[in-house]
């Protein structure tokens, strides 16, 4: 399985979801590939924000080696399902998808709405990484 996750920067949801679930599906032994991307381009080649860093490593997660990228059409090719965090990322990567193939492989990352985006709000980002953790463990449950 290979999944990617993507959020408007690439540096507070995003990274999460991919170092929390990189992590847990190692845990489990399954063999999945993890990424993360942006659909804007502002930090591409850049850490996770700090906050999202101190956020993980407060449940045990380390995702401070990661750097963001940019999200592009070749991903369509690459990852077997994408979760993006937002209704606006979902429009923006369906958007891209030339295929009715490339636009099933695209879903919210929450069944039930969007994962908040904590950038301008100090107080979001340990709420948040506590979601998206509980989300990857549901995940990983749904798909092995």
């Amino acid at each position: 399985m290979k999944i990617l996750m993507v959020c408007l920067g690439n540096i507070c949801r995003s990274p999460l979801a991919e170092g929390i679930m990189r992590h847990l599906a190692d845990e489990q032994n399954l063999n999945w590939e993890i990424a993360s991307a942006g659909t804007g381009n502002w930090h591409i080649g850049k850490a996770p924000d700090y906050r999202s860093t101190a956020a993980a490593k407060e449940l045990g997660y380390d995702i401070s080696q990661q750097r963001a990228q940019q999200f592009n059409h070749s991903m369509f090719a690459k990852y077997d399902l994408i979760l993006v965090m937002d209704w606006n990322n979902l429009a923006d990567v369906q958007s891209l998808a030339k295929t009715v193939e490339e636009r099933k492989k695209v879903k919210l990352f929450l069944d039930n709405g969007e994962v908040t985006d904590p950038y301008w709000d100090n107080a979001l980002f340990s709420p948040v990484c506590n979601q998206v953790e509980e989300r990857c463990k549901e995940i990983i449950k749904q798909l092995s």
